[in-house]
Order: structure tokens, then sequence, then C-alpha cells
């Protein structure tokens, strides 16, 4: 017996993610071949749950893998949704390693 999303011309399985600290959800969608990463967005309804998502300017990628939105979706492709940076890591880094170096140079006697 042949599988619906075996890259043939029926429908196919792909996911679509989105993840909060409190709470992810990942919606296993049906979709036709050629769907693009933005039909599948729009199909998924996810900002229905996450009122908070712009669908228009969110980050979007596949496997943690940034994308464009008009990439066509492969079987089983996982298509998230990144929420903005509060901080920026880089900084972030930077501001531990100063604390890190201060910390011993403090601790020499």
């Amino acid at each position: 017996m042949a599988e619906a999303d075996d890259g043939g011309e029926g429908p196919m399985t792909v996911e679509v993610a989105y993840a909060r600290p409190d709470r992810q959800v990942i919606l296993s969608l049906e979709v036709s071949p050629g769907t693009t990463v933005e039909q599948a967005l729009r199909q998924s309804e996810i900002d229905r749950q996450f009122p908070e998502i712009d669908l228009d300017n969110a980050k979007v990628g596949i496997f943690g893998k940034i994308t464009r939105r008009d990439t066509v979706l492969r079987s089983r492709d996982r298509v998230e949704i990144y929420r903005p940076l509060i901080a920026d890591p880089k900084e972030v880094r930077r501001q531990r390693a100063g604390k890190g170096k201060t910390k011993e140079k403090g601790g020499e006697a």
C-alpha cells in the first residue's frame, strides 16, 4: 500500500511549529505538493492560538535553518516560526565573559 506523502501527486504531511517559554505547539498539516512555507503558515491558522505572532513579519525556518516564505515544502518538513530576540546574544556573551574575567582577577592574591 502506497503512502499519501511519498512525493507523489497526493497530499503530503508537513508540520508548523511555534514555541514560547511556557508553551509549544506542533501542528500537523496535509498539504498539496508545491505548497510554500507561506501557504502552510496560513493554512495552519497557528496565529489563532498565538495572537502575538505577526505572520507577515515573523522569521521562519525549516528544521532550524532560516528560509524564504516562497520555499516549496517537501514531505515531512517542519516549518518553525521564530520569536524576536529580547537580547542580542553577542552582547550577553560579552557581559558573561566580562564577569568571568573580573572574577578571575579578583581571585588572585
